[in-house]
């Protein structure tokens, strides 16, 4: 099969889809790794590497796209790529299509067989390829907030460590799972009072445990949610439900009545976003103030350390990405069932029920 890695178009995106490290797996198998000339340079990898490990590098992402078989990028197709996609291409990304109609059209319209590093499920409901990102993003989104509440900012100059005599900021944290776990981490680390929510009383008996008592768990609903909102200075969103749009668990109501100057860190942007005023943001302007509040919903997070992420990224994905090349979706898809999972669209079909469900598209087609 031939591989190809084009350069990611994503504004302020310098990860890669593939280190140099990962190029002689797919060789040593016989297969063909096209990487678009200049695509590791965000990440400090050169082309010179990548060559000396045995890839081929071409001159533009038009050479790419249409001479392999199987591409492999980090962030979902941009509009000026849509023209490149075409029937029996496999595409494996972060795709994040529940909010993205217009990319779901186009992979159906294109007949893209389209695998999502997001939906990639294991038995027990773990996201393998998503986890190292959420790692990432979960201990950006508590930099990003602390940023967020300085006052240049708009926010309520408030040191989320607090001073000797001086109360710490108040974090929330939306959801328990890794990102959330991550965001805890690093803000109980810098002296936060620290309160995490979910709807999984089981999650918080674990986290409450692992934490030691340095964080307070409160189970997630409505009144809870508005009531915790209110009062923090930082709140972090980190619901994920596979495929599916993320709920909105915050609405404008409840915005309005958070404290002047607070902050939201919505990480669930890839998804919709945990809040009513949430709308995508990039690194080059990342927030804006809503109902005094200052919102940071950028879509990339984990584009703002590339070369950390693309490591973390591609010793992830990798085995899979191989197994695809190895034997074809087809086989790939029976022989892994958590690769048969991370299927969104094949033939021109939607293949995944949560993804069918948010878009509203009908018939869906299980893979079976």
């Amino acid at each position: 099969m031939i591989v190809g890695v084009p350069r990611e178009i994503k504004a302020e995106e310098q990860r890669v889809a593939l280190t140099p490290a990962g190029v002689p797996a797919f060789v040593h198998h016989g297969h063909t790794v096209l990487i678009e000339r200049g695509a590791g340079v965000g990440s400090d990898l050169h082309d010179h590497a990548y060559r000396a490990a045995g890839a081929k590098i071409l001159d533009s992402a038009a050479k790419v796209w249409q001479r392999a078989d199987l591409i492999l990028k980090v962030k979902e197709p941009q509009h000026s790529e849509f023209r490149y996609l075409r029937p029996g291409l496999i595409l494996f990304t972060y795709l994040h299509l529940a909010p993205d109609q217009a990319q779901a059209r186009e992979l159906l319209r294109r007949r893209v067989s389209a695998l999502g590093y997001e939906t990639v499920q294991l038995d027990d409901h773990t996201l393998p390829l998503l986890a190292p990102m959420s790692e990432i993003a979960g201990a950006l989104s508590v930099q990003a907030g602390a940023w967020c509440l300085q006052a240049q900012n708009g926010g309520r100059g408030v040191l989320l460590s607090g001073a000797p005599g001086v109360r710490p900021g108040k974090v929330l944290v939306l959801g328990g799972g890794i990102a959330g776990y991550n965001a805890s981490r690093v803000a109980a680390g810098v002296g936060a009072e620290v309160t995490i929510m979910d709807v999984n009383p089981s999650r918080l008996r674990y986290l409450n445990e692992l934490f030691g008592g340095r964080v307070t768990t409160v189970m997630s609903n409505r009144a809870a949610i508005e009531e915790e909102v209110a009062q923090a200075d930082l709140v972090v969103g980190t619901v994920l439900v596979p495929g599916a749009r993320a709920p909105r668990l915050i609405s404008i109501a409840t915005v309005k009545r958070m404290k002047r100057g607070a902050a939201i860190v919505d990480v669930s942007i890839d998804q919709g976003g945990v809040a009513e005023t949430s709308r995508p943001t990039t690194h080059a302007r990342p927030i804006y103030r809503e109902h005094d509040v200052v919102h940071y919903c950028v879509t990339n997070m984990p584009g703002a350390v590339p070369h950390t992420s693309t490591y973390a990224l591609t010793n992830a994905t990798l085995s899979y990405a191989l197994e695809i090349a190895d034997h074809g979706l087809l086989e790939a898809g029976q022989r892994d069932s958590a690769l048969r999972r991370g299927v969104n669209t094949y033939d021109g079909r939607v293949v995944h029920p949560a993804v069918a469900e948010s878009l509203k598209m009908r018939p869906y087609s299980p893979w079976e």
